[in-house]
C-alpha cells in the first residue's frame, strides 16, 4: 500500500477525522479517516491510526485499520504498529464501556 492524501508534502502533521487516501496493490484507492492520534511515552513519538470502513459494512469485522507516522507515511515496523493499534483498540472500548454505564 502506498498513501497519498493529494496534499503537499510540507503539510501539518495528521488531524482526527482528517481523511488519507491509500491505494492498494490492486490498484484501488480506500478513504481512511484519522480516528485516534497515540503517543509513545518513551520516546515522545505519535502516531495516527486510521480506519476504512467499506460501504454497507454492517460490523466491526469489516473495518480496516493502519498505523501511520504524523504525516501520514505507513509504519514500516508491523509489531509496532500492531501494538499502536491494540492499545487505541483497548482505550476505545473502554471509552465505549465508561460511556455506556453513564447513560
Amino acid at each position: 500500500m502506498s498513501s497519498t492524501n493529494g496534499e503537499s508534502a510540507d503539510k501539518g502533521p495528521l488531524e482526527l477525522r482528517e481523511v488519507l487516501h491509500v491505494e492498494t496493490k490492486d490498484g484501488a484507492s480506500l478513504p481512511f479517516e484519522v480516528v485516534g492520534v497515540l503517543e509513545d511515552p518513551d520516546d515522545g513519538s505519535s502516531y495516527a491510526v486510521l480506519m476504512h470502513e467499506p460501504e454497507g459494512a454492517d460490523d466491526d469485522e469489516d473495518r480496516e485499520f493502519i498505523v501511520t507516522d504524523m504525516q501520514g507515511g505507513l509504519l514500516e515496523d508491523e509489531a509496532l504498529a500492531q501494538e499502536i493499534l491494540d492499545e487505541f483498540l483497548m482505550f476505545a472500548e473502554e471509552a465505549a464501556d465508561a460511556e455506556g454505564s453513564e447513560n
